[in-house]
C-alpha cells in the first residue's frame, strides 16, 4: 500500500517525466555546472540550446555550394564572430564549430577568466567575487558571474578602483600609492 502523495511532491512530479528519463545526460550536466560552478540549470540549457544552433548554422552553411559568393561571405562572418566571442581557436576553420559546446561558451564566463588570470583560487571564489561587485569589465561594474568575456574584453578585467581586495593586492607588489584613499 503506497500512501497518497502531498500537494508539494505532486508538483513536483508534475515537472518530471519518469518514462523519458535519462540519468547519463543529468549525470554530465552536473558534472559540467559544478566544475564552472554554474547557479541556474537554464543558464547551462541556454548555452546548450546556443551551441546546437551554431552547430546547425555551420551545417547549413557547409552544404551550400563551394563557389557560391554567399557561403564563403556567410562563413567568413559566422567565423569572426565565433572567434571574437572565443568560442573557436582559430578564424579559418569551418571544422572548429562542429566542437562547440555548452562548455565552449563556460569557458568565456567571467568566474572561470578570474581563475585563469589568477585573479582567484577557485572558480566558487571567483563567483562570489563578481557578485559582490569586487570585479570591472573595461568601464562597468559587473555583479553577473555569467557574464561572457570577449577576447577584446579579456585584458580589461581587473578590480575595482575603491575595492578593499585592489589596495590588498596593490599592497602586496609593493605597487600602492600612499596618497591615495
Amino acid at each position: 500500500m503506497v500512501r497518497k502523495l502531498k500537494f508539494h511532491e505532486k508538483k513536483l512530479l508534475k515537472k518530471v517525466d519518469f518514462i523519458k528519463w535519462n540519468a547519463d545526460n543529468t549525470l554530465h550536466e552536473n558534472k559540467i555546472m559544478r566544475k564552472y560552478h554554474i547557479q541556474k540549470r537554464e543558464e547551462y540549457t541556454m548555452y546548450n540550446k546556443l551551441s546546437r544552433e551554431i552547430r546547425e548554422v555551420a551545417r547549413k552553411i557547409a552544404n551550400l555550394d563551394a563557389n557560391d559568393p554567399f557561403r564563403t561571405e556567410s562563413s567568413a562572418k559566422l567565423m569572426e564572430k565565433l572567434y571574437i566571442l572565443g568560442l573557436i581557436p582559430t578564424k579559418w576553420d569551418l571544422n572548429n564549430v562542429d566542437k562547440i559546446t555548452a562548455s565552449s561558451f563556460c569557458r568565456r564566463r567571467l568566474p572561470i577568466l578570474m581563475t585563469r588570470n589568477k585573479m582567484s583560487e577557485t572558480t566558487k571564489n571567483a563567483t562570489k567575487l563578481v557578485e559582490h561587485g569586487h570585479v570591472r569589465v573595461g568601464a562597468e561594474v559587473v555583479k553577473d558571474p555569467a557574464f561572457l568575456v570577449s577576447r577584446t574584453l579579456e585584458d580589461f578585467i581587473t578590480w575595482v578602483d575603491g575595492s578593499a581586495i585592489r589596495k590588498h593586492v596593490l599592497e602586496y607588489n609593493d605597487l600602492r600609492d600612499d596618497f591615495e584613499l
